[in-house]
């Protein structure tokens, strides 16, 4: 057991530097991430391994994919989940439309036409995974809140994620060119299955801390004024703690710095949260339960009216 944990330390010592290497260029990137985080990020890309990430909605689950796509220079490919998602909307389709047409030239030139030349790459339109099996080098291919796919779609991709091709029936084995760096984003509306867990890396991505949330919002609304951004994520923090049905993530902070930036405010009262709600909550029982208590949670942020005095 000791030699396992001294081989570990020895490992995470020797690959320190490339880890903070890591943290910095996602940083200069805009996407700000606890170590863990990179480490993460960084074993998928040494272990050639998908990365599932799974958190409330908000916290940058899918910015993960995107960052990693700009900094290293390569299409993002990306796969979104939804109810009913079936095989060939995520691997490929035949445009009937082209086929038809080509028909009807080769009856005009009273030409035979088989289905070697009907059935033809020239008539297969590529969907996300197709699409990063064909890419000459390795995309990343984010397939986003794969708990909203149902089961069989789940098992269906597992056998994509472990061999990297997909039969083709009229053509044949489609083996990857290069093998796709994988995200997989959850919000956990539903339990995936262990078979999905064990070929992924996992990690979650929760409600940041004050310090790293504000740093997030002056990092991504350079223009908003500092003593607003604290008061704009304090109030958050707060908001956080009430059993609301759909909780504001990071992302919705960022948008309410950025309106308020917009509209020239350098502070926050009463009326300006209330006249604004609407960019940081997105359901009405919410909006009621927090308008009812409004007072209570600018009271805890330290929150003071310019005109008026305490909220």
């Amino acid at each position: 057991m000791s030699g396992h944990v001294e081989s570990c330390s020895l490992f995470f010592m020797e690959n320190k530097k490339e880890i903070d290497v890591l943290i910095q260029k996602l940083q200069e990137a805009g996407y700000i991430c606890d170590r863990s985080t990179a480490v993460s990020i960084y074993l998928a890309q040494v272990l050639q391994k998908p990365l599932l990430i799974e958190g409330p909605a908000g916290v940058g689950k899918t910015e993960v994919a995107k960052v990693l796509s700009k900094l290293e220079n390569t299409p993002l490919i990306r796969l979104q989940c939804y109810e009913g998602l079936d095989q060939s909307q995520a691997l490929y389709e035949w445009n009937y439309q082209h086929q038809l047409l080509y028909l009807k030239q080769m009856e005009t030139r009273g030409e035979q036409v088989g289905d070697t030349e009907l059935f033809n790459v020239r008539f297969l339109l590529e969907r996300p995974l197709l699409k990063a099996l064909n890419q000459s080098s390795s995309p990343i291919l984010l397939i986003d809140e794969i708990d909203r796919a149902d089961e069989e779609f789940e098992s269906f991709l597992l056998e994509v994620l472990s061999d990297w091709q997909i039969s083709i029936p009229e053509i044949g084995t489609v083996k990857a060119k290069s093998i796709p760096r994988v995200i997989v984003t959850g919000n956990r509306t539903r339990e995936l299955s262990e078979a999905l867990r064990r070929r992924c890396l996992y990690l979650w991505i929760d409600f940041p801390s004050f310090e790293k949330e504000l740093k997030i919002v002056k990092e991504k609304v350079p223009k908003v004024d500092v003593m607003l951004a604290e008061k704009i994520t304090a109030f958050m923090q707060e908001l956080r703690t009430k059993n609301l049905n759909k909780v504001p993530g990071v992302a919705e902070s960022v948008d309410w710095a950025r309106a308020l930036a917009n509209m020239h405010f350098d502070h926050l009262n009463k009326e300006i949260v209330e006249q604004t709600l609407g960019v940081i909550l997105k359901d009405w029982s919410d909006m009621r339960e927090t308008q009812m208590s409004l007072s209570e949670l600018l009271e805890r942020v330290g929150v003071i009216s310019k005109m008026d005095g305490p909220a």
